[in-house]
């Protein structure tokens, strides 16, 4: 390996090309040209004596030293980071930022009315609220493409940094009138309706359905569905059953002819979580703002 001193911007590119597995989205998370990231990968080569990384399909793979090296070289980025970002002050009242945060339609629904209710004094501020595979959440929070991401409960690495924002039961939707709505819902009678499931996926069942076949006993699903929205006003004609958050379900039914039930089974919570990268855990704009997610939840 060559002894000469190695630039420290180079390693910024190194941790960036790591993350993304592409010199194309590592130019475009650090706003270069792929010539110059292209560039800076061959000076690291030259200066590492190994190739660091191998193309695999549309992947760049790190080579075990690239692996080695990024473990014992991360934690010195993130001190570093930290220690520039605590010199910044923010005003939020005088000073303009962009925040994006990354969230499903459900929560979009619950958090942003308040978000922007509770930002009203501070005009300079702007949200871009977006939705991105959950996949991608940790490579986008560490590329800084998004501040934070409000979301379940999700597995994640030690480099992302999470805290729950608010706990959220499980209720019975029915349309107002339902026979079920006067007598209160059993679990017999749950299991003898039809119902909606809402889900992203295309097969498989809900987190309800998971709870209720511990208790041997299977629902029979009438309709799947992508949005609670459209699924509400499935269930606000029919007779069919709808198991959802209950503070979306709250919203829905101020302007739906929509009863709430208490599900007959003890369904997990939802837990809803908040994430960042921890690069940028003491950045004065994003911890001002971290408060204000925490005072609305």
């Amino acid at each position: 390996m060559a002894q000469k001193r190695l630039d420290l911007n180079l390693l910024h590119v190194f941790d960036t090309i790591y993350r993304e597995g592409s010199l194309t989205r590592a130019a475009k998370a650090l706003h270069l040209t792929q010539p110059a990231i292209s560039h800076s990968l061959s000076r690291l080569r030259e200066h590492f004596d190994d190739p660091l990384f191998s193309r695999q399909g549309n992947k760049m793979v790190p080579t075990p030293l690239a692996r080695r090296f990024l473990e014992s070289m991360r934690p010195g980025l993130t001190r570093i980071q930290s220690a520039v970002n605590q010199f910044h002050a923010f005003d939020p009242a005088s000073q303009r930022k962009t925040y994006a945060l990354a969230m499903r339609d459900i929560l979009e629904s619950t958090f942003l009315p308040q978000l922007m209710n509770r930002l009203e004094g501070f005009p300079e501020l702007e949200i871009s609220s977006q939705r991105i595979p959950r996949r991608d959440m940790e490579t986008h929070l560490a590329a800084g493409k998004l501040d934070f991401a409000v979301d379940v409960l999700l597995p994640v690495s030690n480099q992302t940094a999470h805290e729950r924002l608010r706990r959220d039961r499980l209720v019975v939707l029915a349309r107002a009138g339902h026979p079920l709505t006067r007598g209160g819902l059993t679990m017999d009678s749950y299991l003898e309706a039809r119902h909606v499931l809402v889900s992203s996926r295309t097969e498989g069942p809900g987190i309800e359905d998971f709870e209720l076949s511990r208790f041997g006993v299977q629902r029979q699903i009438r309709l799947r569905c992508q949005h609670y929205y459209a699924a509400c006003r499935v269930v606000e004609n029919s007779d069919l059953l709808l198991t959802m958050p209950e503070n979306y379900a709250r919203i829905i039914a101020e302007r739906s002819d929509i009863q709430l039930l208490t599900s007959p089974a003890a369904l997990p919570d939802i837990d809803v979580h908040l994430y960042w990268h921890k690069a940028y855990d003491r950045e004065p704009a994003l911890t001002w703002f971290r408060d204000q997610l925490r005072q609305i939840a």
